[in-house]
C-alpha cells in the first residue's frame, strides 16, 4: 500500500517533494499557475511539520543549452513565494557544491527550490532516462520522498522513480486525490457510467476504449476522433481528419457495442480552421466535400445530454471540438454545462479537456480535474504508473 505525506515524522527532517510546476510561461510571465496552486497543500504541510523542504520540478522540454533560460524554475520560485506568502529559496543548478552547501544550512521550515530537473537531459537524457547516479545524488539531499507530480507518473525519471529507489517514500496530498479518483473510475464507479472521449486520434484512446468498454454503460464519442468512427459507420465525413488504418477497428467496437458507443449526430462544419471562416450546423449525413468537421452540434449535444443526466459518474478525456477558436468551442463549453447540472462524480483527465474547464470558467463545479493528461490516460487504459509501482514495491 503507498503511504501518504502524514504516514512520515517530518519534523527536522529533510524532505524532498517532486512537485509539477509545468506551468505555461510566454515572455518571463506565468500564465496559468493551476498546477502551482495544487501543489500548495502538500508544501504548507510539509512546512508546519517542521521539515526542511526541498522542491524539485521540470519544465518544458530542452534540446540546447540556449533553452536554459527560457525553461528556468526562476520564475516558479517567485510565484511560490508570493502564494506562500514566505521567501522560497531558488538555486540556479540542479546539483554540485551550490547545492549541498545550501542544504545542509537548511532549518526547519525553509523551503528550497532547486533548478529545471530536464537541464540535466541535455547530458545524455539523465532525467528522463532515469540515470541511476543522477537518481542516487538527489535522494542523498533528504531523508524523505514524496512525490506529488501526478504529471509525471506515467514516465521513469530520475527525480521520481530514480530517487525513490533510494529513500522511504509515500505521495503528496494531489497525487494521492488523483489516485483516489482514477481509481474510482477505473475499479468501482457508481453506475451508469458515462465516458465522454474527444481529442484528435482514436490510435492514443485505443486502450482507454478497449479498457472502458467492459465497465462504462455509455461511451460518447466526439473531437476529431469522431469522424473515424463516423467512417467506420458508412458516413461520407469530407475533409475531416480520419485515421484510415483505424477505420477496422472502429467498425468492430460499433459492432462489439452497438448500444455503448454513442456518436454525434450533427456537427459544426467549415471549409477552414480560422475564426473568420464561415461555420454551420450539419446533420452527419450532410457533408459536402470540401468541409470539415470541427465541433459536435446543438442535436449531439441535447442527444449526449440524455445519456448523461442518468449517471452518477462521468469521466471526459479529450475536447469534443476545436475549442481554441471560439466558434468551435461551443459544444465542449455546452457539454460543461450539462455534467456541472448532474448529481455525478464527474472526472476530468487533465491536458487540453483541463485547460477548457479551467478557463471556461467550470474548476470550481468538477469534482476532480487531473493535472495530468498522460498519466491520467493510462490510468485509464488500466496500466500501472511507474512513478506507483515502485512506491507500492516499498515495504
Amino acid at each position: 500500500m503507498i503511504r501518504t505525506i502524514k504516514d512520515f515524522d517530518l519534523k527536522g527532517k529533510r524532505v524532498i517533494i517532486r512537485c509539477d510546476l509545468n506551468v505555461p510561461i510566454n515572455g518571463g510571465i506565468i500564465t496559468d499557475d493551476n498546477r502551482i496552486i495544487e501543489s500548495l497543500p502538500t508544501i504548507k504541510y510539509a512546512v508546519k511539520e517542521g521539515a526542511k523542504v526541498i522542491l524539485l520540478s521540470h519544465l518544458g522540454r530542452l534540446t540546447t543549452n540556449a533553452d536554459k533560460q527560457k525553461y528556468t524554475l526562476r520564475p516558479i520560485a517567485e510565484r511560490l513565494s508570493k502564494l506562500l506568502d514566505m521567501k522560497v529559496t531558488f538555486i540556479d543548478q540542479t546539483r554540485g557544491e551550490k547545492v549541498d552547501h545550501k542544504i545542509r544550512e537548511m532549518e526547519p521550515g525553509e523551503i528550497v527550490l532547486l533548478e529545471n530537473t530536464r537541464f540535466e537531459d541535455l547530458d545524455k537524457n539523465k532525467e528522463s532516462d532515469n540515470d541511476y547516479v543522477l537518481g542516487k545524488y538527489w535522494a542523498s539531499l533528504g531523508e524523505v520522498f514524496i512525490n506529488d507530480a501526478f504529471g509525471t507518473a506515467h514516465r521513469e525519471h530520475a527525480s521520481n522513480v530514480g530517487i525513490s529507489e533510494h529513500l522511504p517514500s509515500g505521495v503528496g496530498f494531489l497525487m494521492e486525490k488523483e489516485i483516489k479518483y482514477l481509481n474510482k473510475a477505473n475499479t468501482r464507479p457508481k453506475k451508469p457510467y458515462a465516458v465522454i472521449l474527444g481529442g484528435s486520434k482514436v490510435s492514443d484512446k485505443i486502450e482507454v476504449i478497449n479498457n472502458l468498454a467492459r465497465k462504462a454503460d455509455y461511451i460518447l464519442i466526439g473531437g476529431c476522433m469522431a469522424f473515424t468512427f463516423l467512417k467506420a459507420a458508412g458516413f461520407e465525413v469530407g475533409k475531416s481528419s480520419v485515421e484510415s488504418d483505424k477505420v477496422k477497428y472502429c467498425r468492430d467496437i460499433l459492432d462489439k457495442y452497438p448500444d455503448k458507443i454513442i456518436l454525434p449526430i450533427d456537427i459544426v462544419a467549415s471549409k477552414e480552421i480560422d475564426e473568420k471562416a464561415e461555420a454551420k450546423v450539419k446533420f452527419i449525413n450532410e457533408f459536402a466535400e470540401d468541409e470539415i468537421g470541427l465541433d459536435i452540434g446543438p442535436a449531439t449535444v441535447k442527444l449526449f445530454k440524455q445519456y448523461l443526466d442518468t449517471c452518477k459518474t462521468i469521466v471526459w478525456n479529450g475536447p469534443v471540438g476545436y475549442f481554441e477558436i471560439n466558434k468551435f468551442s461551443e459544444g465542449t463549453r455546452k457539454l460543461l454545462e450539462v455534467i456541472t447540472n448532474v448529481k455525478a462524480t464527474t472526472i476530468i483527465g487533465g491536458g487540453d479537456t483541463a485547460s477548457a474547464a479551467i478557463n471556461m470558467g467550470f474548476k470550481d463545479k468538477i469534482t476532480h480535474i487531473s493535472t495530468g493528461g498522460g498519466a491520467s490516460l493510462e490510468m485509464l487504459e488500466g496500466r500501472e504508473l511507474p512513478a506507483l509501482k515502485v512506491l507500492n514495491d516499498q515495504k
